[in-house]
């Protein structure tokens, strides 16, 4: 199971929210380069950054995201208001993995051409969910879609590496939708990527037990409430 921290940042610095709701903010840090550093030094296995400026519209972090690769050796995924075409390939010419949602679903027809492009161990399709349907616009726009079929329908077309986020638990501290994973993990060719509710080390391994490929480390970590060090010993 890789072990993946979150950096989630807004106006430059390191943040987390509740649920996805940017009034419901705390800021961790102004310095996003020496977090990064840090999750590197306690064993990360990979750098979930999140721009929350661009997946709610109000701008970009994309500069300082490319100065964190430049500043870390170990890999880091891009996610967040990568709509188009263009900003996919800009993302992937400096990160290893770009995380898709809403133009997975909104322009459809390019998701071939991107698969061709990159390839699928590139591309991570993020499937956030809240009351079993699949949610993008930053969590504010319902696709309508169950969450195992919007899955099984990726993995048609190829893809196999799956964010999957219970919006409901996000920031909570509530523990993950073990459920939701389990069934996700179920489906046949996949990578399914935990995150959302991880409140301790049992909630680590109750996710690993599911067969994730792996967990997103967020309000837990900052809070000091788990460490990498400890979910690698368990991983």
């Amino acid at each position: 199971m890789k072990v993946i921290p979150a950096i989630d940042l807004m106006d430059g610095k390191v943040v987390r929210l509740v649920k996805g709701d940017p009034k419901n903010k705390t800021i961790y840090s102004d310095d996003p380069i020496e977090t990064a550093k840090k999750w590197e030094k306690a064993g990360a296995d990979l750098l979930h950054i999140v721009d929350l400026d661009a997946t709610l519209g109000y701008g970009s972090n994309l500069k300082i995201i490319k100065k964190i690769g430049q500043k870390v050796s170990v890999p880091i995924q891009i996610d967040g208001g990568l709509r188009n075409e263009d900003m996919i390939n800009e993302a992937l010419s400096f990160a290893s993995k770009a995380v898709i949602g809403t133009i997975a679903f909104k322009k459809k027809e390019i998701l071939p051409k991107i698969l061709m492009k990159h390839g699928k161990d590139r591309i991570v399709i993020s499937t956030d969910q809240l009351n079993g349907k699949i949610v993008i616009e930053g969590w504010k726009q319902s696709t309508g879609v169950e969450l195992i079929k919007g899955i099984e329908n990726f993995v048609k077309l190829g893809f196999s590496e799956f964010l999957l986020t219970s919006v409901d638990r996000d920031g909570t501290l509530q523990g993950p939708d073990l459920d939701s994973l389990q069934k996700s993990c179920n489906i046949k060719n996949t990578k399914i990527i935990a995150s959302g509710g991880i409140s301790n080390l049992k909630d680590t391994i109750n996710v690993k037990n599911c067969g994730v490929y792996g967990v997103i480390l967020g309000k837990a970590l900052y809070d000091g409430k788990i460490s990498i060090e400890e979910v690698r010993s368990i991983a």
